[in-house]
């Protein structure tokens, strides 16, 4: 019998010090587990965040939802449009900037938000198992410091 090969030692050399390498594996980690647990491939993680900034700023413009969620345009506007079609959002031109439009919850929004929220605590809490409880404060202190630390408002890297 082969051993499976994703289960190999490999050897990781600097990656094994690096935070970024290991940041990636746990988001990656993360966004599975969450979408294992709520095992609808028409409300995928990354959309949890979009609907919660949505309905707790109901007209929010896709400029600040994209500032919001530090999702760049090019992988924003596809996930907006699906979010629409899938009749989760609405969207409403600005008044004083027609190229701009504000985004709403519809009832289906609703509905789903819902749903991906129960999911989302259950998550957490699995989360705070890994962590502790002891150390969330600190572990999320510590993510907003390299969020903060590497955010470049101007974009200009």
């Amino acid at each position: 019998m082969t051993a499976d090969p994703s289960r190999q030692s490999i050897k990781l050399g600097p990656l094994a010090g690096y935070a970024g390498y290991y940041l990636r594996l746990a988001q990656d980690a993360s966004f599975e587990a969450f979408a294992a647990r709520v095992g609808r491939g028409d409300l995928r993680p990354g959309f949890f965040t979009l609907l919660t900034l949505i309905r707790e700023n109901p007209g929010i413009t896709q400029t600040a939802i994209s500032q919001a969620s530090g999702r760049d345009k090019s992988t924003l506007t596809p996930a907006l449009r699906t979010l629409e079609e899938r009749g989760y959002i609405g969207r409403e031109r600005v008044d004083h900037d027609r190229r701009s439009f504000k985004l709403f919850l519809t009832p289906a929004g609703e509905e789903a938000i819902a749903q991906l929220s129960d999911h989302a605590r259950a998550h957490d809490e699995e989360l705070d198992q890994i962590i502790g409880l002891q150390n969330k404060a600190e572990f999320l202190r510590i993510l907003r410091a390299i969020v903060n630390g590497l955010s470049d408002p101007q974009d200009s890297r």
